[in-house]
């Protein structure tokens, strides 16, 4: 752990480590967007009062009086939205070239740490406007909490200190999204980022792991430089060109229709549509992180090779299970939406059963068919079986997200985006 600031790079690399489609600059990217927007939170903060009364007024004043402060809010606002988005898609990197094994497992749970931290930071800070968006997206996705079994009402009324949101949840969210999860943030970063310098670097295939070694300066710091610069400046023009949303002062007494929860939880609420709010909040969410954090630790035939999607038989079936999940995900949203709502349907069984148990066995049942009469067929390896599962559910939780975020309108109906 000596000197940990000083082993974040090596003095010299691989040179096929260099080449830009090994990591697409990701973890650097979602690194400096995280110093973005600790840059321009400390700059709001001048002006920020986290109270009920005032904070969006205080926003209201950034925005009209501030010089440029309706930019250096565009900035922290699209920054997280880029954090996020740039964070799932290196989770993602790691996980298709097999980054997660070995000397790296360990790595990637703290990679998913730090994915659930950029998350809650987002989380916090969607509530600081206190706008109309920010106080119902912030009532619906604490509500979700509500649906744990035993302790989901007493959790969420400790997350929100009551019943409703009030100046206490601001205060809390304010906290948390100022000071506790950016000392997080940065401080697994770094041990993140240590982590992979001990396990060798990026993982290379195996027929270039020996490949001519250059020094780290100017070779690698140059084209992470020209990454940083080629970011900055998207992230500029994007926020010269989009104004970070604000509507009018939260008003407890008046909820918005259509009421989403901010978007990146909006495949658990899409699933709350489907499921049985103990399945859809807690079952089906918990299993999925269970099946991320175990997916390093199965007791895998072969080492990770570094190649994308391990094979060719690894990218032929990732390419059909993806097809497949997104027949069944699409499907199983406009059948339970136009032909059968099971709850409606089987009006004496609990709905725990008629909207929980069963839809989940019938998942269950379409995913183990699709294996036994068509996946098996590729005799894939334990470790190209683990991917095609998390394939299935990648694409899921994307195209519920994306049903979620602009195809549910008015009392949450499916409808098309530009009639929401």
């Amino acid at each position: 752990m000596r000197n940990i600031f000083l082993h974040l790079h090596p003095s010299n690399i691989s040179e096929s480590s260099l080449r830009f489609n090994r990591t697409f600059g990701l973890g650097g990217m979602a690194a400096l967007l995280i110093v973005i927007q600790m840059i321009t939170g400390i700059l709001l903060r001048f002006y920020y009062i986290p109270s009920p009364a005032e904070a969006y007024n205080s926003i209201i004043f950034i925005k009209n009086q501030v010089l440029f402060g309706q930019f250096i809010r565009n900035i922290h606002y699209w920054s997280g939205v880029f954090l996020l988005l740039i964070a799932f898609l290196h989770f993602l990197r790691v996980f298709f070239t097999g980054a997660y094994r070995d000397s790296r497992s360990v790595n990637w749970i703290f990679g998913l740490i730090l994915l659930l931290l950029i998350v809650f930071a987002n989380f916090t800070g969607y509530l600081l406007p206190w706008d109309q968006l920010a106080y119902w997206a912030i009532t619906v996705s604490t509500n979700i909490i509500g649906y744990l079994p035993v302790i989901g009402e007493s959790l969420r009324d400790s997350i929100i200190g009551g019943k409703e949101l009030n100046a206490g949840t601001l205060q809390t969210f304010f906290a948390f999204h100022t000071a506790l999860f950016p000392f997080l943030l940065i401080a697994i970063v770094f041990y993140h980022f240590w982590r992979v310098r001990k396990a060798g670097g990026v993982l290379l295939p195996e027929t270039q792991g020996k490949s001519k070694m250059v020094p780290v300066m100017p070779n690698l710091i140059f084209r992470e430089f020209i990454v940083g610069l080629v970011l900055i400046a998207s992230l500029l023009i994007f926020a010269a060109l989009f104004n970070a949303p604000l509507l009018d002062k939260a008003n407890p007494s008046y909820s918005m229709n259509p009421t989403k929860a901010p978007w990146y939880f909006a495949g658990v609420q899409e699933l709350l549509i489907h499921f049985h709010p103990f399945f859809a909040a807690f079952i089906i969410p918990l299993s999925v992180m269970l099946f991320l954090a175990w997916i390093p630790f199965f007791k895998y035939n072969e080492p990770p090779n570094g190649h994308w999607f391990i094979s060719g038989k690894g990218m032929e079936s990732s390419k059909h299970t993806a097809v497949f999940s997104t027949v069944v995900t699409l499907a199983g949203i406009l059948f339970n939406a136009y032909v059968l709502n099971f709850e409606m349907v089987m009006h004496g069984v609990p709905a725990l059963i008629s909207n929980g148990v069963i839809p989940l066995l019938i998942l269950l049942l379409l995913m183990g068919s699709y294996y036994q009469f068509y996946l098996k067929g590729f005799r894939l390896s334990k470790a190209e079986l683990v991917q095609a599962a998390f394939v299935f559910i990648m694409v899921a939780f994307i195209l519920l997200s994306l049903t979620g975020i602009f195809f549910r309108g008015k009392d949450m109906e499916l409808t098309f985006p530009w009639n929401v």
